[in-house]
C-alpha cells in the first residue's frame, strides 16, 4: 500500500514551528546578549553621569570655597555670588547625585558622608566666616582660618576621590561581567543561526510550492475590485513577490479610491458651484431690477411731464439713491470678484476713526424715519493703520445691515473704544437677531439666511466682504446675536501708535 504524503498545509505547519522554536531559542539568545551589554552600556551611562555630578559638585564646592577666600581677602561683595550660588544649588546637587547611586549601598554611604562634611563646610565655616569678614576681616583672614579652611577642603577633596575610584571600579566590574556573558551568548547564537539557516533552506522549497494560493488570493480580489468594489483589499504579506504584489495590490485599490473620492469631491464642488452661480443670477436679477426699474420709472417721469420744483427735487432725490444703491452692488460683485483673485489693494496711511464712524452715521442719520442712530466714541484719537475708504465701507455695511434687519425700527447704537492697544467698533440694533443654526454661515457669500423670504434685499457679500477687508488690516470682526433679540457686529483693529511700536 502506497503510504499518503502529508498535505502541504501540515508540512507548512511543520515547518513553521521547526523554524519558529529555532528563531526563538535564537532570539531569547541574542535577547540575553543584548540585555547584557545594555546592563553593561547603562552601568557605564550611570558612572558617567555619577562622575560628571561628582565633577560638578567639586566645582560648586570649589567655587564657594574660592568665592569665600576671595572676599576674606578684597572684601568686594562680588566674591559673595559662587557662596550664594552654592546655598542655592547645592541641595539639588546633592539630590542628583543620590539618584545617581541609588542602587549601590557603599556609593549611597561615601555620598551621604561627602554630602554631611560639604553642608558642614557651608554652614560651620563658609557663612560664618563670612559674617565675620564683613566686620573683621584681620580675624576672618587669620592662619587659623585658613588652615582650617585648608584642612576641610583637603577633606572634601580626598572623599570626592575616593567616591569616583569607587564609580570606576563598579563600572570595570560590570563591564568585565558584561563581555563574559556577550561572549557565551555569542556562541550560542551562532550556533542556533546555523540550524535556523539550514531549516529556513528547507523551509524555502515549501515556501516556493505554497506560492499557488495568495495568487489565487489576488486573482480573486482583482476581479470584486472590477466590479466596483474599490474597498478591497488584501492582508499584506507573503513572501518575496506575493509580499510586493499583495502591497501593490492594495496601493491600486487605495488610489482608485481615493481618485474616486476626489471626483465624488468635485462633483460636489460643481453642483454647489451651479448652486451659488443660480443664486448669483437670481440675487442680481432681483436687487437690480428694482433700483433701475425705480431710476427708469421716476427719470421718465420728469422727462414727460412738468413737476413743480419740490416734486421734481424729491424725485431726483429717488432717481440718486436708486443709481447709488446700483453702485454699491456693482461695488460688491467687484469687491467679491476681486477678493477672489487676490487683487484687493489697501492704502496704509493713518486713520482717525472718531471722525469717520461720525461722518458714517450721518450717512445713514436720515435712511430710516422709524430708526434713531447714536454715536458713542471717546475723546482720545481711535488711530489705526489702513485704508479709509475700505474702513468706511466695513462700517457703512454694518450700519446698513442693522438698519435693514430691524425693520421696525429701534436704536442703532455706533461704538468706538480703546482696548489697551486694540480699537474696537461695534454697531449694535435690537432687530430680528441671527437664528442660531444660521450663525455658522453669516459670512459666507451669497448667503442671506431668511432674509430673501423676509423681503429684506441684499446679496449676502457685504459681510463676506467686510471679514476680507478686517482681515487684511490685520484685525477681527464678528458677531453677538439671538434670534429675535437683536445683533451686535464688533471689528477689532491694532491701534497704530501699538503697531509703530512693536515695529520699533
Amino acid at each position: 500500500m502506497k503510504r499518503r504524503s502529508l498535505p502541504l498545509a501540515a508540512r507548512t505547519v511543520f515547518a513553521t514551528g521547526l523554524v519558529g522554536v529555532l528563531v526563538a531559542s535564537v532570539f531569547v539568545v541574542m535577547l540575553l546578549a543584548v540585555s547584557a551589554l545594555r546592563e553593561a552600556e547603562r552601568r557605564e551611562a550611570r558612572s558617567r553621569d555619577v562622575t560628571v555630578s561628582t565633577l560638578a559638585l567639586e566645582k560648586l564646592v570649589l567655587d564657594m570655597q574660592a568665592g569665600v577666600r576671595g572676599f576674606v581677602i578684597t572684601g568686594d561683595k562680588r566674591f559673595q555670588t559662587p557662596l550664594t550660588t552654592a546655598r542655592r544649588e547645592l541641595p539639588q546637587a546633592l539630590d542628583e547625585l543620590q539618584r545617581l547611586v541609588a542602587d549601590s549601598p557603599s556609593q549611597r554611604a561615601r555620598v551621604r558622608k561627602l554630602g554631611q562634611e560639604i553642608r558642614d563646610y557651608r554652614d560651620v565655616y563658609a557663612i560664618p566666616i563670612v559674617n565675620i569678614a564683613e566686620t573683621n576681616r584681620a580675624a576672618a583672614g587669620s592662619p587659623a582660618a585658613v588652615a582650617e579652611d585648608k584642612r576641610l577642603i583637603d577633606s572634601i577633596r580626598m572623599k570626592f576621590s575616593h567616591l569616583l575610584d569607587a564609580e570606576e571600579g563598579l563600572a570595570s566590574q560590570s563591564a568585565q561581567s558584561a563581555d563574559e556573558r556577550w561572549t557565551a551568548a555569542l556562541v550560542l547564537g551562532i550556533g542556533g543561526l546555523i540550524a535556523l539557516a539550514a531549516a529556513m533552506l528547507a523551509f524555502g522549497v515549501y515556501l516556493a510550492r505554497s506560492i499557488a494560493r495568495p495568487v489565487r488570493e489576488v486573482a480573486g480580489a482583482a476581479t470584486r475590485l472590477a466590479d466596483g468594489h474599490l474597498e478591497e483589499r488584501l492582508n499584506e504579506g507573503g513572501p518575496g513577490e506575493i509580499g510586493d504584489l499583495t502591497r501593490a495590490f492594495n496601493a491600486m485599490a487605495e488610489n482608485l479610491e481615493r481618485s474616486r473620492h476626489e471626483l465624488e469631491a468635485q462633483n460636489e464642488q460643481l453642483r454647489e458651484s451651479e448652486r451659488m452661480k443660480s443664486e448669483l443670477v437670481s440675487i442680481v436679477s432681483h436687487e437690480l431690477r428694482t433700483p433701475l426699474a425705480s431710476v427708469l420709472g421716476f427719470t421718465s417721469l420728469l422727462l414727460t411731464r412738468d413737476f413743480d420744483e419740490e416734486t421734481r427735487h424729491r424725485y431726483l432725490g429717488i432717481v440718486d439713491a436708486q443709481a447709488r444703491r446700483l453702485g454699491a452692488l456693482i461695488d460688491d460683485f467687484l469687491d467679491a470678484r476681486r477678493l477672489e483673485q487676490g487683487r484687493l489693494e489697501l492704502g496704509r496711511d493713518r486713520v482717525e476713526l472718531g471722525p469717520l464712524l461720525r461722518e458714517q452715521a450721518e450717512l445713514f442719520h436720515g435712511q430710516s424715519e422709524r430708526h434713531r442712530l447714536t454715536v458713542e466714541v471717546p475723546r482720545k484719537p481711535l488711530a489705526v493703520r489702513g485704508d479709509r475708504d475700505r474702513l468706511a465701507q466695513v462700517i457703512g455695511n454694518l450700519l446698513s445691515n442693522a438698519i435693514k434687519y430691524s425693520p421696525e425700527g429701534g436704536v442703532v447704537e455706533l461704538l468706538g473704544e480703546d482696548d489697551d492697544g486694540v480699537i474696537r467698533v461695534a454697531v449694535r440694533d435690537q432687530g430680528v437677531g441671527i437664528a442660531d443654526d444660521q450663525q455658522s454661515q453669516i459670512f459666507t457669500r451669497f448667503f442671506r439666511g431668511d432674509a430673501a423670504a423676509s423681503g429684506i434685499g441684499g446679496t449676502g457679500l457685504g459681510l463676506a466682504v467686510s471679514r476680507e477687508i478686517v482681515e487684511a488690516h490685520g484685525g477681527r470682526i464678528g458677531f453677538n446675536s439671538a434670534e429675535r433679540e437683536g445683533s451686535t457686529f464688533w471689528v477689532e483693529l491694532p491701534a497704530a501708535d501699538r503697531r509703530k511700536k512693536e515695529n520699533g
